[in-house]
């Protein structure tokens, strides 16, 4: 093997070593470069997102594949950005917890949701409004104030929080509460009379209100509220998401891609709905 001491007279040695030292040093940078590349958030361009069975706004089709409105303006508004999106079908609970431990970036819900209070940054931008509802069958009385709830039995949906108001429910010793696992079978309970009241969201039980036998349902406004996207603060990312797919959305709302730019304004709720959950 050659060294640098057998030509010594054409290169000295102090100048072999230096080029040695720089050699090193310009592998350690680059090394460096290179790690420091996988981690800048502004080269991750690939985002998890969470998506629930919430249609039309949100659900999983027959193949598999994510669909609804906000589906939809969501990948505009990443391919806007310059992101790349991955779609994950989860159950609610299991979308808490996944944006709690970071498993997922986002999550396509619903502002103001008390448990994710300390685990998510919202979005300045709110697409489209959603709005609760009480469904009853047409031979029991509208809901019109919620004091009407005491000594009744609320049908709910499995791992909705409902912006906390599940909470109040639970609490109530007079409201007895029974569960259905999704938006189809709560409304055949409601049929059945399982229930007197099934709180459940306007979109997706207009959705399946098909049956002939559903001509009986009817519906009261509880409350609105915004959807949002839901970025998990367990992500270092989630302040530049949050910002890319806000200014994305008010380049395309601009161009009229998407929706206009609605305002969080002040939601309509019920009489005597619980003041802290308002």
């Amino acid at each position: 093997m050659r060294s640098c001491q057998r030509y010594s007279t054409d290169l000295p040695r102090g100048a072999c070593a230096l080029t040695g030292l720089f050699v090193v040093l310009v592998g350690l940078f680059y090394t460096a470069l290179v790690h420091a590349d996988d981690q800048d958030p502004y080269s991750m361009k690939a985002v998890r997102v969470a998506y629930v069975e919430f249609p039309p706004i949100t659900y999983r089709t027959a193949e598999g594949e994510p669909a609804g409105e906000f589906v939809e303006i969501t990948k505009k508004v990443a391919a806007e950005a310059g992101y790349e999106l991955e779609f994950i079908y989860l159950p609610v609970a299991r979308t808490y917890l996944y944006l709690r431990d970071g498993t997922v970036d986002l999550w396509l819900g619903l502002s103001a949701t008390p448990v994710l209070k300390e685990a998510v940054l919202e979005s300045w931008i709110s697409p489209i409004p959603v709005e609760l509802s009480a469904w009853y069958r047409q031979d029991t009385e509208p809901l019109e104030h919620m004091d009407q709830l005491h000594g009744s039995m609320v049908i709910l949906i499995g791992g909705y929080t409902y912006g906390g108001l599940r909470d109040w429910l639970e609490d109530q010793p007079d409201i007895r509460i029974t569960e259905a696992p999704n938006h189809r079978s709560a409304v055949d309970m409601l049929k059945r009379k399982r229930g007197d009241y099934l709180l459940d969201y306007r979109q997706p039980v207009r959705e399946i209100l098909t049956h002939p036998s559903d001509a009986i349902i009817r519906e009261s406004e509880v409350r609105s509220r915004n959807s949002a996207w839901m970025f998990s603060l367990a992500s270092s990312r989630a302040s530049i998401l949050r910002e890319a797919f806000d200014d994305a959305y008010l380049r395309l709302a601009e161009r009229g891609e998407v929706p206009p730019v609605r305002r969080f304004e002040k939601t309509f709720v019920l009489p005597r709905f619980p003041e802290q959950y308002r």
